[in-house]
């Protein structure tokens, strides 16, 4: 069994108390990181070193963004693209050389786009459209097992958010963006694991506002995925949220989802 988890920590450094406390408790052999606003040499090496992540693939920048996986498993990096075009550190991806050896582990951060879901009047908007359709044509050649995962910035269907009809002109759930998430999948067939294990329209958040009454209203989003390619995801045999996470001192707004597979 091979145990996958993914995790928006926005600041790594300033969380690195609870990512030690979830790798401990929920042991995933693999943990992708979106938002680690470090550069490399500022990454909490040791930390993940004590705990028996030894093999660590760092792509980050000062400040912002930034994507980190670390494992147990020994892995090798096979890739960083800059779907967005302007140099920011926002994807890498990895090959698995222990148990799970020959899958391919993509870990990305797709934009949030800002406020305004008008790429006229919106650039970052544009961007993240741009970043979709670029990451789009990247997955049509794929040819391997593949699991990408992260935070997409997209709830993609109705039940994904704890109100449709009030954010379909909020970005994350604009249908412009729905579509060109609907474009990505179709372009690789991939299993949304997600909604394989949780069925819509059962509930299924994984982020919540720091600006919102989250707890008392439950105002979620399902902004964080794990996609497989269609053969590995048949061989995905449990999935999880663990979202007592939300509920931690000066916590991520988004919570860690973790996925098992028998390989």
């Amino acid at each position: 069994m091979v145990k996958i988890a993914t995790w928006n920590i926005n600041s790594v450094r300033l969380r690195i108390e609870q990512v030690e406390r979830v790798l401990t408790e929920q042991a995933p052999d693999v943990l992708c990181l979106q938002e680690i606003k470090c550069r490399e040499e500022q990454f909490p090496h040791a930390a993940f070193e004590a705990l028996g992540y030894t093999h660590r693939v760092v792509h980050g920048q000062k400040g912002y963004h930034g994507v980190a996986t670390v494992s147990r498993i020994p892995l090798r990096e096979v890739g960083r693209h800059d779907w967005q075009d302007n140099g920011e550190a926002r994807h890498v991806g990895v090959e698995l050389l222990g148990p799970g050896q020959g899958m391919i582990l993509e870990n990305v951060y797709i934009p949030a786009g800002g406020d305004i879901p008008d790429r006229e009047q919106n650039l970052k908007f544009g961007q993240k459209l741009d970043f979709l359709e670029r990451m789009t044509r990247w997955a049509e050649a794929l040819d391997r097992p593949t699991l990408i995962v992260g935070d997409f910035n997209v709830a993609p269907l109705d039940c994904d958010v704890y109100d449709h009809k009030a954010l379909l002109k909020v970005v994350s759930h604009t249908p412009i963006e729905c579509e060109a998430l609907d474009r990505f999948r179709d372009a690789h067939g991939w299993a949304d694991l997600g909604r394989q294990f949780i069925p819509a329209p059962e509930r299924n958040y994984s982020w919540w506002s720091y600006r919102s009454y989250w707890r008392q209203k439950d105002q979620g989003r399902r902004l964080d995925h794990m996609w497989a390619s269609p053969d590995l995801s048949r061989q995905a045999t449990a999935h999880s949220i663990v979202e007592e996470t939300r509920r931690w001192e000066q916590p991520s707004d988004h919570v860690p989802l973790i996925t098992e597979f028998d390989l």
